[in-house]
C-alpha cells in the first residue's frame, strides 16, 4: 500500500509530542485505526521501530528520537508555510497577473482597474497587454480579457457584453461624398481597413444579412494595423470605417461620428473575462472579478441598442441633407 508520507509523519510527531497515539489521532481528526496504520507504514517504510510499545505506554526509541528531532521542525516549518499560504489567500494585497488585448484594454478595463487600485491600495497589479491568446498557465495570469471563447481546458468564461461591428462616417465625409445605401453602394466609397499585424492579412468588414454574419470584402483606401489611427481616419473625413462599438459609441452620441447602414451590424462577437477555478483563488482575484462582473456586463457603456443606432442614422443622413 503506497504510504502518505505526510500524514504519517504527522502521526508520529504527534504521538511523539502526546504521548498517545488516540490524541494523536483527534489533534489529526482521524480514527485511532487510522493513525495506527500510519505509523506503522512509516516505520515499514523506514525500515526501523519508532516506538517502544506496552499496552499503557509509548515511548521512543533512538532511531524514533533521531528521526522526531530530524522531522519535527521541518514539519513546524511546512505547517507555518500553509497558514501563510492561507492567509495570503484571504487578504486583498500582492500582486494581481492580468492579461488582455491592446486595443480593449485601456477603454474598457482601466477605468475598473483604476478603481479597485483606490479601494484595495495594497494590490500590485501586473497587466501584461498582448493581442494573442496564450497559454493561460505558461502567462501565469490570475485574470484575463479576450474577445470570443478561450481555448484552453480548465478557465471559466464570464461572457461581459457584445461587441458590436458598426460602419461609421463623419459628418465632414458624408457632406463631401454622400452616404451610401447599400452594401453595394460602399463600392464607390472610400474605405479604411483593419491589416492583421500577425499576417498582414486585410480583415473584411464583418455585416449582418438576414439574420447570419458574413463577410463584406472591400478594396480599401485606406489600411493600417493600428485601430487607434483606423479611428482617426474615419474622424478626420478621409474614409468609412467599421469601427468596434467599443471604440464609436462616445463619438456616435456626441454626432462626432455617424453610423451607417445600421440594419447590417453585425454583432457575432462579446468581450469575455476569464478567470481559473473560483474555490482556489486569492481574494483579491475574486474581488477585481466581482467589480469587472458589476461595472461591465452588458454595459450602455459599449453598446448601442438597435434603437439608438437607428435614430443616429436617421438624424446624420437628415444633418448631411440639410447642409
Amino acid at each position: 500500500m503506497p504510504i502518505n508520507e505526510l500524514r504519517s509523519i504527522t502521526t508520529f510527531v504527534r504521538t511523539a509530542e502526546l504521548g498517545s497515539l488516540r490524541k494523536a489521532a483527534t489533534a489529526q481528526s482521524i480514527t485511532p485505526q487510522a493513525a495506527s496504520q500510519a505509523l506503522a507504514q512509516l516505520e515499514q517504510h523506514l525500515g526501523v521501530r519508532l516506538f517502544h510499545r506496552t499496552t499503557r505506554s509509548m515511548a521512543l526509541t533512538e532511531e524514533g528520537q533521531r528521526f522526531l528531532e530530524a522531522a519535527q521542525p521541518a514539519l513546524l516549518g511546512l505547517q507555518r508555510a500553509m497558514q501563510t499560504a492561507k492567509i495570503t489567500k484571504d487578504e486583498i494585497s500582492g500582486p494581481l497577473r492580468i492579461v488582455g488585448p491592446h486595443s480593449m484594454f485601456v477603454p474598457i478595463v482601466s477605468p475598473v482597474l483604476e478603481e479597485f487600485c483606490k479601494v484595495y491600495p495594497d494590490v500590485q497589479p501586473d497587466v501584461q497587454l498582448d493581442d494573442r491568446i496564450g497559454n493561460w498557465v505558461e502567462d501565469r495570469a490570475d485574470i484575463g480579457f479576450r474577445i470570443g471563447i478561450s481555448p484552453h481546458e480548465g478557465v471559466v468564461a464570464r461572457r461581459l457584453f457584445t461587441l458590436q461591428s458598426i460602419i461609421c462616417a463623419s459628418p465632414e465625409y458624408l457632406l463631401r461624398c454622400g452616404a451610401p445605401d447599400s452594401l453595394d453602394a460602399l463600392g464607390a466609397h472610400k474605405c479604411c481597413a483593419y491589416r492583421l499585424p500577425n499576417t498582414g492579412r486585410v480583415v473584411p468588414w464583418h455585416v449582418k444579412i438576414g439574420g447570419a454574419v458574413v463577410d463584406h470584402h472591400i478594396a480599401p483606401a485606406f489600411c493600417t494595423n493600428d485601430e487607434e489611427l483606423e479611428l482617426r481616419t474615419v474622424l478626420s473625413g478621409f474614409a468609412l470605417g467599421q469601427l468596434a462599438s467599443v471604440t464609436a459609441v462616445s463619438y456616435i452620441r456626441s454626432g462626432r461620428l455617424v453610423p451607417l447602414l445600421t440594419r447590417h451590424v453585425a454583432d457575432h462577437a462579446s468581450f469575455f473575462l476569464y478567470y481559473g477555478s473560483r474555490a482556489a483563488q486569492p481574494v483579491r482575484s475574486r474581488a477585481f472579478i466581482d467589480l469587472a462582473i458589476e461595472r461591465l456586463t452588458d454595459s450602455s457603456d459599449f453598446v448601442l441598442s438597435d434603437k439608438e443606432l437607428a435614430m443616429a442614422e436617421r438624424q446624420g443622413r437628415k444633418f448631411v441633407r440639410t447642409l
